[in-house]
């Protein structure tokens, strides 16, 4: 197995809103909307007798329009027979990624990989990874690392509680109880291997106080985001998973001290009676290009 030697870029990932494929109203809507990221769905939130239907206005609509932020598209499992069509208009569209759903082990990604290469896709086309079953929990270590390796594409996790919910029988209780430890498995392995997670979904999107409980847990999980069923969510995923002012002023702070000539080469300074490595450093330039990216948006014409 080769190791990738390069940094994923940073990217914002703090509101991931799910868009069914076939919603016209919905796509409509997309370009006034301040969602990080889009994922256009073609699995979940489409019937099987509307697969094609959906892949075709998926094609027309974003061959004329793009988000601001990510857009990613979610394909269909290999045995439902709607995987390669999805594939192939992936390739045509050239989206920031494709969501793969119902991961299960290191082998449903290869299985992508090899079909992009075989078929041309260019570099710069990712995969998201859905964990979203038992089996996918216990492998995610495994999984992550294909992020780690070269060709491997794999950028981010992204939890699915409902299909795992389903699937162990542990009810949707407040708190989310006994799913967090999967969750921080999760978490765990991404970060392992160099990977963005974004959080589960929050069904009842009438529920504002939920829906912001359940952010900040996220958040204080380590998730770089949360994926949304509903414009409502927006606002308060992107608040949530933003950058507090006091953490953005230590940050500059820490690459002000470290561009200091006095502590060129250094892998550890001193900051005000603190010692500091450069895995902090690391850190700060991080949170430092996520606030520019921020900014910029606020500031567009």
């Amino acid at each position: 197995m080769t190791r990738a030697t390069d940094h994923h870029p940073v990217r914002l990932r703090r509101s991931v809103l799910s868009v069914p494929a076939d919603n016209p109203r919905a796509l409509a809507k997309i370009k006034d909307l301040a969602a990080d990221a889009v994922i256009f769905d073609l699995e979940d939130a489409v019937t099987p007798e509307h697969k094609a239907q959906a892949r075709d206005a998926l094609v027309s609509h974003l061959s004329a329009n793009r988000p601001d932020g990510e857009a990613i598209i979610r394909i269909n499992v290999a045995e439902s027979g709607f995987r390669e069509a999805d594939l192939a208009a992936s390739v045509v569209l050239r989206p920031d990624a494709i969501l793969l759903p119902k991961v299960e082990s290191p082998a449903d990604i290869q299985a992508v990989l090899d079909w992009l290469s075989d078929n041309d896709a260019p570099e710069s086309l990712r995969l998201w990874a859905m964990i979203e079953t038992p089996r996918g929990v216990i492998n995610v270590p495994a999984i992550a690392e294909m992020g780690r390796t070269v060709g491997g594409r794999l950028d981010c996790f992204v939890v699915g509680l409902n299909d795992l919910r389903k699937a162990t029988g542990v009810p949707a209780l407040p708190g989310r109880t006994y799913l967090v430890p999967w969750l921080m498995q999760v978490l765990l392995a991404a970060r392992g291997s160099g990977l963005d997670a974004i959080d589960a979904v929050f069904n009842d999107f009438r529920d504002a106080e939920g829906f912001g409980t359940e952010c900040r847990q996220g958040r204080d999980m380590g998730y770089d985001g949360k994926m949304l069923i509903h414009p409502a969510q927006i606002d308060e995923a992107n608040r949530c998973f933003g950058i507090d002012q006091a953490a953005l002023d230590e940050a500059h702070a820490i690459i002000g001290a470290f561009a200091r000539p006095e502590h060129a080469g250094k892998g550890v300074i001193n900051l005000d009676g603190r010692m500091v490595e450069r895995l902090h450093l690391d850190e700060a330039l991080k949170l430092a290009t996520k606030a520019d990216i921020i900014e910029k948006r606020k500031v567009k014409p």
